[in-house]
Order: C-alpha cells, then sequence, then structure tokens
C-alpha cells in the first residue's frame, strides 16, 4: 500500500502530496513521521493507494504514527476548501491542526491535586484526633465530602501543615494532575425556557429531519432559545453541537447562557482565549470531554466527534467570511461539513444575507419564519431625524434635538440607552483648512485617525501610530481642522449634556484586552452604565432589559460605502440595532439620524419590512449583475516591487481576456485598476475584478489560470463575492 502524504503541515510552505510506503498500517488522516531528504519531518495522510506512480523502489517508509492526527471527514472537507477557494491543500489543512496545538512548546499545564486515600480509614482516623486537632478534623471533613481537591485551593483554605501531616500519615495523597486553563464566563439564566407556538413549531420542524434550515425571526422573536431546546435534544441522544457567532463579543453572552444549561460539558474558541485556555479547549474537544462547542469563525474547524447539529447564528454577518488567507466563507463550509456529517444546519438571523434568503426560497434551505416577539412584546418604534435640517437649525452637535429629549426621558426614568456608530476614533481625518492637506499614513494609501484620549494619529490598515501635528507640513499654516466623529466623540457630548449619564464605550480601542468585551458587556448588565456608547459590536445578539432608547448616530456612513452590499448592510444594521430596545417590560423607542431620509433602505427599516427590502434589493442585482445572480471574482496581487505587481496582474488580465472572448456570454465585466487602497505595509496592490454568471464554469478555469502563472516576490489572492474591496 501506498500512503500519499502532505509534509509539514504546521509551517512548511511545500504544498505537494509526496508517496511513502506503509510498512505498518496507516488511515487517511494520520499525523505521521517521515524522511523528508535529510531530515525526519511530519505530515498527514491525505489518501492510500494501492500503486505509485513512481518506481516503489525509489520510496522511503513511513517511519512512524504521530498522535495530532485528523479524521477521514476532515481530509474531505480539506480538499472542498483547497478546491473551492484556491488555497493549497497545506493551507486547507492548517485550519484544523492550528500551529498552537502542534507546536512542541505548547504543552498541557501541570500542578497537583490532594485526593481522599481510604474513605474508612479517613473516618477511624477522625475519631481518634483530640480537641488540639481541630483543622485537621476540618480537612477530613472536608475530604470526605469532596473526595478530591485542587491543592492550590485546598491549601489557601486550610494549614499546609496540617494537610502535609495528613499525607504523611496515609489519610490524603498529593498526585501530579493536568490543570484545565478554562476562560471565565458569567453565567446567565434569566430567560424563560418555556417555549410559545412560533417556537415550538420551529423545534419541531428542525428535529423532524437532517436538513439545511434558515431561521428568519425578528429581533427579540427567541431563536437563541430555539437553538438551545434543539441542542438539548441532539445531546440527549448522543450527538454533539456546534454554535458559531459572529464576533468575539457575542461570544460571552452565548456562552453564559449555554454554560447556565449544559454546565462543564461546553468548550468555547475564539481569538480572545489565552493560548494555554485555546490548547486546552481544543484538546477537550478533540478528545470527547464535551458535547457542546461554540466559538467564532474559526470554531468549525474544531475537532468535534460525532456532530448533529451546526447552528450559524446572524448568519448574514460578514464575519462569517475570512479576509486572510484561506479566504474561506464559514457559512458555505458549514453546509459542506453538515453533509459530510449528515447533521442538521440552522442558519438564523432577523435580516438573512440576500444569498440566503435566495437560496430559501429555491428550496435549498427549508425556511422557518418567526415573525413575533416573545409574549407579544412589540418591536421598538423607529423616527427618522433629517439630520441636514438640524444643521440649517443652527445644531452642529452629534446628538439631534428629538435624540437629545428622549435621552433626557430614558436617563430620568432610571433605564438604559444605547448610542451606535459604524466608526471608532475620536474623529476621521486631519485636515488643514487653508491648503486641503490631508494626514495620510506613509505605509498605505489611507487617512491617519485621530485619537483623542491618546493625542495620537493611527492608521486603520497597519496599524501604525503618529504624533499629532501642531501646523500643516505643506504651507505651515496651524489651521488645523478634525472632521466627523466616532465613539469617543460620543462619550463627550453625552456627558457634557447629561449629568446623570454613567457612560461606558465599546469598540476595537477599548476591547483590546483579554475579557474586555465580557467586561463591559457585565458591567452594563449589572447596571453600572446607564448610556453604552458603540459600534458594531453593540449590534446585535445582546439582551439588555432595561434598555428602551436606542440612537443610530449616523447611519450613512455604511449606506454609502463602494459596495454592492451598502445598503444590506446598512439595512441589516438597523434592524439589529434597533432590536436592542424594549425587549422587556420596558416600550423601545430608536432614533435614526440620517443625511437621507428618503432612501428606500430607511423607510423599508423603520417598519422592519424585511420582505419588501429583500424584493426591491433583489430586484437591483438581478438587473444589474450583481451577487446571487453572478459571481464577482477579485484576483488581487501584492508585492513591496511595484512593477512586479502591475506585471503580474496585466498578464492574468489578458490570460482572462482570452476566455473572455472565447465565452462572451458568461462575462458581465471584467476590469483590471490599482486596489482602492493602493498600498498596505509598503505592499502595492493591484487586481482583476470580474463579474460572471452565476451558473458559470468558468472559476476553475480562471483559478488554474492563476495557479499556473504564480510570479515571484509577489502574493496573489484569489477570492469570490469578496465584500470589501479596499
Amino acid at each position: 500500500m501506498i500512503a500519499k502524504v502532505i509534509v509539514d503541515i504546521a509551517s512548511s510552505k511545500v504544498d505537494k502530496v509526496f508517496d511513502y510506503l506503509c510498512p505498518f498500517f496507516v488511515s487517511v488522516g494520520d499525523e505521521v513521521l517521515v524522511p523528508f531528504g535529510s531530515r525526519k519531518m511530519k505530515g498527514l495522510v491525505t489518501d492510500i493507494v494501492e500503486q505509485s506512480e513512481v518506481d516503489e523502489n525509489k520510496l522511503k517508509p513511513i517511519l512512524k504514527k504521530l498522535e495530532n492526527g485528523v479524521d477521514k471527514k476532515t481530509i474531505e472537507l480539506a480538499k472542498f476548501i483547497s478546491t473551492n477557494y484556491y488555497v493549497g491543500m497545506a493551507d486547507a489543512l492548517r485550519l484544523f491542526l492550528p500551529r498552537l496545538i502542534t507546536a512542541e512548546k505548547t504543552k498541557s499545564k501541570l500542578g497537583f491535586v490532594v485526593e481522599l486515600d481510604d474513605r474508612k480509614k479517613a473516618e477511624t482516623y477522625l475519631k481518634t484526633l483530640n480537641n488540639k486537632s481541630k483543622v485537621q478534623r476540618e480537612i477530613i471533613n472536608f475530604m470526605l465530602k469532596h473526595n478530591s481537591c485542587a491543592w492550590d485551593m485546598i491549601s489557601k483554605n486550610f494549614s499546609r501543615s496540617s494537610i502535609n501531616s495528613l499525607i504523611n500519615n496515609g489519610i490524603l495523597s498529593k498526585k501530579t494532575c493536568i490543570l484545565r486553563r478554562a476562560p471565565k464566563v458569567d453565567i446567565i439564566d434569566n430567560r424563560s425556557k418555556i417555549l410559545n407556538k412560533q417556537q415550538k413549531n420551529a423545534v419541531t420542524t428542525i428535529l423532524s429531519e437532517t436538513n439545511f434550515y434558515l431561521l428568519h425571526g425578528v429581533t427579540g422573536s427567541g431563536k437563541t432559545e430555539v437553538y438551545l431546546s434543539v441542542a438539548q435534544e441532539m445531546i440527549n441522544n448522543g450527538k454533539s453541537v456546534l454554535i458559531l457567532v459572529p464576533e468575539i463579543s457575542l461570544t460571552p453572552q452565548m456562552l453564559g447562557l449555554v454554560k447556565s444549561r449544559f454546565k462543564d460539558s461546553v468548550a468555547v474558541l475564539h481569538s480572545g482565549l489565552s493560548n494555554g485556555e485555546r490548547f486546552d479547549e481544543w484538546k477537550k474537544i478533540q478528545s470527547g470531554m464535551v458535547n457542546l462547542v461554540i466559538g467564532a469563525r474559526s470554531a468549525i474547524f474544531a475537532p468535534i466527534k460525532n456532530l448533529g447539529l451546526i447552528v450559524v447564528d446572524e448568519e448574514h454577518d460578514d464575519s462569517y467570511r475570512s479576509d486572510t488567507n484561506p479566504r474561506y466563507d464559514t457559512r458555505i463550509v458549514a453546509e459542506k461539513l453538515a453533509e459530510l456529517e449528515n447533521c442538521s444546519l440552522i442558519l438564523g438571523s432577523a435580516t438573512p444575507s440576500l444569498e440566503s434568503y435566495t437560496k430559501a426560497l429555491s428550496g435549498y434551505y427549508k425556511l422557518i419564519e418567526m415573525p413575533e416577539r416573545v409574549n407579544n412584546k412589540k418591536m421598538p418604534t423607529i423616527e427618522i431625524v433629517d439630520m441636514t435640517k438640524e444643521f440649517q437649525r443652527g445644531n452642529t452637535g452629534v446628538l439631534s434635538h428629538a435624540l437629545e429629549e428622549e435621552i433626557k426621558k430614558a436617563l430620568d426614568r432610571n433605564e438604559q440607552v444605547m448610542l451606535f456608530i459604524n466608526r471608532r476614533g475620536y474623529n476621521s481625518f486631519l485636515q488643514c483648512k487653508n491648503c486641503g492637506w490631508v494626514a495620510n499614513c506613509p505605509d498605505c494609501d489611507v487617512s491617519l485617525v485621530y485619537h483623542k484620549a491618546e493625542n495620537v494619529l493611527k492608521c486603520h490598515f497597519c496599524g501604525n501610530r503618529y504624533k499629532m501635528f501642531s501646523v500643516c507640513p505643506e504651507c505651515q499654516n496651524e489651521n488645523l481642522m478634525v472632521s466627523n466623529f466616532g465613539t469617543q466623540k460620543i462619550v463627550e457630548e453625552v456627558q457634557q449634556k447629561f449629568a446623570n449619564a454613567k457612560v461606558i464605550r465599546m469598540d476595537n480601542d477599548t476591547t483590546r484586552t483579554k475579557n474586555a468585551h465580557a467586561k463591559i458587556l457585565s458591567s452594563f448588565r449589572n447596571k453600572e452604565a446607564n448610556v453604552l456608547v458603540g459600534t458594531q459590536m453593540i449590534a446585535k445578539g445582546h439582551d439588555f432589559p432595561l434598555v428602551s432608547l436606542v440612537g443610530i448616530i449616523d447611519a450613512d456612513i455604511s449606506l454609502h460605502q463602494t459596495s454592492y452590499k451598502a445598503a444590506e448592510k446598512t439595512f441589516s444594521l438597523i434592524t439589529q440595532v434597533a432590536g436592542r430596545a424594549g425587549r422587556s417590560l420596558v416600550p423601545g423607542k430608536v432614533i435614526l439620524q440620517t443625511r437621507s431620509p428618503n432612501h428606500y433602505c430607511f423607510k423599508f427599516a423603520k417598519n422592519y419590512d424585511y420582505i419588501s427590502f429583500f424584493k426591491k434589493e433583489s430586484n437591483l442585482r438581478e438587473v444589474t449583475k450583481y451577487p446571487p445572480f453572478a459571481k464577482i471574482l477579485r484576483i488581487l496581487v501584492k508585492s513591496f516591487d511595484q512593477e512586479v505587481a502591475k506585471n503580474a496582474v496585466m498578464s492574468y488580465y489578458k490570460k482572462i481576456k482570452d476566455l473572455q472572448i472565447e465565452n462572451k456570454q458568461d462575462f458581465f465585466y471584467l476590469g483590471i485598476m490599482k486596489s482602492p487602497v493602493g498600498r498596505i505595509e509598503k505592499q502595492y496592490r493591484f487586481q482583476v475584478l470580474m463579474r460572471i454568471s452565476a451558473s458559470s464554469e468558468l472559476v476553475p478555469r480562471i483559478y488554474n489560470i492563476v495557479k499556473s502563472n504564480q510570479p515571484k516576490n509577489a502574493v496573489v489572492f484569489v477570492e469570490i463575492n469578496p465584500t470589501n474591496l479596499s
């Protein structure tokens, strides 16, 4: 037998399968040690064949079978990712075997545990103790109740000399053990587990057959309880469950709810964990110690055994698309995983993506509608405020008069307020009033953002920081201005205008430290603050009973982005953030500030009319030939040498132009250009963009054009339907 092995998955750039002899039994997915030139290297078995195309006398044998293997379904899923997202097999497999897990330096944490050796012996010894041995009596009684205890815990509560005395007398024993580094969780158990009619219908439907489901439920309709009820049934039947959330900020709340229901049989995976925590959580999953895994995008690659259900919550969110190589779509990967595992998939959202809702209407997904909030609570009313009229009336502040008035009322009633803006930092950019100069990043073709708290300029692409300018470097004029505003500006204005406002801020700058998301949300939930100002992190998934008012500060920011999904993103954001208000007994209200009050997006959002918005937007996409009625392909070339990037992208364009001439009916658009952000981290960026028929079979041919013409000193990405072209 011949094993096909891809070597050194953890770090190697070698993306080729090599044939090896099998001196002992190995299976697809096994991790093995193989001779590779003069070295010994780790690899994964991707296939087993009868014969090799290479002379078997030249083949070397596998040296050893190792422990960090994967199952056959993982290999199949990796092949799917490799084929569908134009990545090497090594890159695809690396997703399933993170370097942290395979690195030799990452180890389990060892500690000590104290155990009761013999219960009868301990009870007899207890009777022999006199009154002077009070501490030993307490220790034995404690251990008779608990049987074992971590050394750190028992030695904090009792005298170490007394513990050691009991160990020396053979009553207790001290043993080495593996300590589990688990992320801190605030248990949330304030939701009713009694299902209403529409929730029962959803649960019954999902449990009736293995299928792909789109759960379309308004904010507050109880989608989470549907997920957990179905998960409970799956676990009762011996199956495992995976729940995905789009952002790390949503994980603490969902994890708290899951932990309250499923206790210690839960593992969590997201980028906010320490290396040790992530290692231990991964090992818990790999060993089958847990039957429910919750996490962000990368949790789709966790080694879960006996999977019965996959949930993708807030499925419309762009966070499910990876913006680094491999550039996969988690929802599509989840579909393939569900197919391989023969398990059900639930995609849930109050504002499903156009692609998903189109699939549901075609029957590819089974559609379940939940149009009402739990306990028939009303959706919050949305009032649209025209900010151009506010300016004409002399209001140059961040808050409209209407929003100011509603904030005052809410705070006077001891209710909570959430203020949302899709921008972080104090202001957007620094500009000279005299000559028009703008402070730009020298390494990236984008403006720098002013952050008032640190009095610095930052680049949000490469992360570089610069001192604040006092004069214009072009004309030496001191008349510099900062334009637009961000979360810090809103906090400042609220604090100035409302003496009883206790404000906290949630954006990328305030959530950099470990557990920062959970601390901020917990603080707001515990009423330590009555105003929460934030970016997209506060827009979805959160449930705060006392929030009666939501202010959307500048609804136009996402609407006027250069993206075909701009209106869809804006409608979704408005609906999601509006849904944070009025989720309990307190009625909800939303003030939406815009300079485009007549845009169809806002008109439909005001009435929570997803169906009308879907029809309007779907019609526009169909006429203009955008997804889901077409495929957008982007070939992005990056290089430190501008000419290398230019020549490579031109070569691709010419070859695809020939393909276009042969297949005119498949192409709606083909263009070559400098990327909108022409440089990032000193690398020049050029791209070929094309829109082709949704049913076109040209994608593999386009992939092959790129794969067979790899330039030196350049990096090339191919993306399907990218959401960000910058």
